[in-house]
């Protein structure tokens, strides 16, 4: 088995995987660890082989590196809500199973590489296409919420302030029940006076946190999601005890999750067999000047 054939189940591999987390990130609005931790074991045992074929070190090496340095930039966007936790670990698997440029010569392919690893390329282009994709969620969310079919003045007025910020919160935000909470989920401000509350969520230190009102006279409190990796495991059921215990409504208000992982796809496709769109970007604009 010779390189040429490693790098190529390399690339079939993560493609297959990033497919199957794109399915459930779109049915079941969750990427499962069991995927991206088999691609990330994936990438660093197939690395390794290549390794101990060529004897050389930089295989495993660059995967390992890759990895890490992907981790941690995608880490940091996911605390400014670019993206869910699931999403930051396919990052991570695909940067273990590709670290480098790739250049597919054997299948007559030679995409633009870029002066940054592989994973960087499928993070810049997943972003750079996700815009369409998410004008597509809002315009199926629309549709299927209904939302003009009682607001008609509304589809008339589309671009009035007014009007938008309606068909945001309609589409983008929905009341669920909260035994009806899932990990993940990213809820938006629920406001208490209940200080008794501020203990429970502080016990826990998730993803959760207690801010003071500034414009609602009848609350002191609101709490609220502050990265986009949603509610944990433990806060999910400690919001569900404090309703059971009428501590909390039995209702609450969450985003409606845009799945990502369909833009990753796109974006480690456009990666492997066409190349990093900056770096097409700026080449193509230095060509011009």
């Amino acid at each position: 088995m010779n390189f040429s054939t490693i790098f190529l189940i390399q690339i079939i591999i993560t493609i297959l995987f990033s497919i199957m987390a794109a399915i459930y990130d779109v049915r079941k609005n969750i990427v499962p660890d069991m995927l991206t931790y088999s691609l990330l074991s994936f990438g660093l045992i197939s690395n390794f082989i290549l390794t101990l074929i060529s004897t050389n070190i930089k295989f495993i090496l660059a995967s390992f590196i890759s990895m890490i340095i992907t981790y941690a930039i995608t880490y940091m966007l996911w605390k400014l809500n670019i993206w869910g936790g699931g999403d930051v670990k396919l990052f991570t698997a695909i940067a273990a199973v590709i670290p480098s440029g790739v250049n597919i010569n054997f299948l007559n392919i030679f995409p633009e590489l870029s002066i940054y690893p592989f994973s960087f390329s499928v993070v810049i282009n997943s972003i750079l296409v996700s815009f369409p994709f998410l004008v597509v969620f809002v315009t199926h969310l629309i549709f299927k919420n209904e939302i003009f079919r009682n607001n008609m003045d509304f589809l008339v007025n589309i671009f009035n302030i007014e009007a938008l910020r309606f068909i945001i919160n309609s589409t983008l935000n929905k009341l669920i029940s909260i035994k009806d909470l899932k990990e993940g989920m990213i809820v938006n401000d629920y406001y208490f006076n209940n200080e008794y509350i501020i203990d429970l969520l502080s016990e826990i230190d998730g993803n959760l946190k207690i801010y003071k009102t500034r414009d609602n006279d009848e609350f002191k409190y609101y709490f609220k999601s502050q990265s986009a990796g949603g509610i944990t495991t433990k806060e999910m059921w400690q919001l569900k005890i404090m309703n059971a215990q009428q501590i909390i409504s039995d209702n609450i208000s969450v985003k409606t999750a845009f799945p990502f992982t369909p833009a990753i796809l796109l974006g480690l496709m456009i990666a492997v067999f066409y190349g990093d769109i900056m770096m097409l970007f700026t080449k193509n604009a230095v060509l011009v000047i």
